[in-house]
């Protein structure tokens, strides 16, 4: 099962949870409300792009919502004196208020720990390396190597597309350490995207593996 289901999918409510939080009563409301999260995410996909976004998590309530954005490059997102986190409440106001009452847009913005264990981090540099033609088993040896200094326990990194040009598209893998998919306390990060390039789009795909997830044990409770 769990070489089938997105790591993160197949983890939520063990040691993950949901990136969206809210609740709506009516099926139409939750439609509405699921496109608003598509759209939002989307829409910073494309916006900050370059400015390292790992994740933005959507949480609603009644009066509102509070848009977190993680990113490794804070400085970029919120800009000189907060005029970037300023533009970025006023279009999202727009999304989400679009055919709706006015709705009152809160916009966090946190920056992620350790960037080199971010799968959706180093699927971005992969992907910007690929497109500045830099030659695709020096990129994948690169990125694991910095990926297991930083202290991952495993990674593996898969590229697949008309690599360097070929003329057959193929599928090229490496990776190193353990990448437990089927145990669920293992904290593994997964992401992919694609680099857009003269030949056609190189899909890349990035698991890390963090370590294992315990629960703190109640240090009260007898032996």
């Amino acid at each position: 099962m769990g070489q089938k289901v997105h790591p993160k999918v197949f983890r939520i409510g063990v040691i993950d949870t949901w990136n969206s939080k809210w609740f709506a009563r009516q099926s139409k409301k939750y439609s509405e409300l699921l496109r608003e999260d598509v759209e939002i995410r989307s829409f910073l996909n494309r916006k900050l792009g370059e400015a390292g976004l790992a994740s933005v998590d959507i949480e609603r309530s009644a009066n509102g919502v509070a848009v977190t954005i993680n990113t490794s490059r804070p400085g970029m997102v919120i800009g000189r004196g907060g005029t970037g986190v300023e533009q970025l409440r006023k279009d999202l106001t727009r999304i989400i208020g679009r055919g709706r009452r006015k709705v009152n847009v809160k916009v966090n913005v946190q920056e992620v720990g350790n960037p080199e264990q971010n799968a959706q981090v180093v699927v971005r540099n992969v992907i910007d390396q690929i497109q500045k033609r830099l030659p695709f088993r020096r990129v994948m040896k690169h990125t694991i190597d910095q990926i297991m200094r930083a202290g991952a326990l495993g990674a593996k990194v898969i590229l697949a597309g008309r690599l360097n040009g070929a003329e057959i598209a193929r599928t090229e893998k490496l990776s190193t350490g353990k990448i437990p998919l089927q145990t669920l306390r293992a904290n593994v990060e997964y992401a992919r995207g694609a680099a857009r390039t003269t030949y056609g789009a190189i899909g890349v795909k990035v698991w890390i593996y963090r370590g294992e997830v315990f629960a703190e044990k109640n240090r009260h409770e007898p032996a």
